[in-house]
């Protein structure tokens, strides 16, 4: 019976040994991750990889929220140039049958859109008059002056990247027509009309660029 208590006392002691031995080490610190300003998350990845995202949101009084984002293998300036060429946009952006510049005092202009809208089979001419305004080559906002709409307002911010070299286009609206159609059904006409005005824009930017990335669809 000694003999086993002995055996006990001489494994504690082991252990104890064992303990003390680790904790009066210093421990080796596991390498870290260093995240760069340029690590990417999941949603740039995918539009560097092609892709439009278009997100829409139900905000207070019957206004819908749309988010959409791009990317685009031109400087921001070509982006930035596109944009705000109203009186062509016309000739490039889906369903805008009519546009032109009305008024430039320096900081602010005033343009006109004149488009057509379709829901389920019903088709329907918008006018819409804007102020526009901003930050050059990086922040552009607008908002109605008059028009079909109750609410239309919003915002462009041009995202450098890599420099000089890509833009991260992003657009946002939020929006209420001035005639009877039910949310959903907006919801709808937006979620398809985004992503055609989104592309429209990356390909004339791409085009007027002579240094322009190759296409991830290539």
């Amino acid at each position: 019976m000694r003999r086993y208590i002995r055996q006990i006392e001489i494994f504690l002691l082991l252990f104890m040994a064992v303990l003390f031995s680790f904790f009066s080490h210093p421990v080796m610190a596991l390498p870290i991750t260093t995240i760069t300003p340029d690590s990417l998350s999941g949603e740039k990845t995918k539009l560097l990889n092609g892709e439009v995202i278009v997100v829409l949101s139900n905000l207070d009084d019957g206004v819908t929220g749309v988010e959409g984002q791009i990317f685009i293998a031109a400087p921001p300036k070509k982006v930035w140039d596109v944009i705000t060429d109203y009186n062509n946009h016309k000739n490039f952006v889906p369903n805008v049958i009519d546009s032109g510049l009305i008024s430039d005092n320096g900081t602010e202009k005033v343009m006109f859109e004149k488009g057509k809208t379709r829901m389920f089979i019903f088709q329907k001419e918008v006018y819409i008059k804007m102020k526009v305004w901003g930050e050059n080559l990086t922040h552009l906002y607008f908002q109605q002056i008059t028009g079909d709409f109750k609410v239309y307002q919003g915002e462009w911010l041009l995202v450098d990247y890599p420099k000089g070299a890509g833009t991260f286009l992003i657009y946002k609206a939020e929006v209420k027509p001035d005639f009877y159609a039910p949310q959903f059904a907006v919801r709808k006409v937006q979620n398809r009309d985004c992503p055609l005005m989104l592309s429209a824009m990356k390909k004339q930017a791409e085009a007027n660029n002579v240094n322009a990335l190759p296409s991830s669809n290539e």
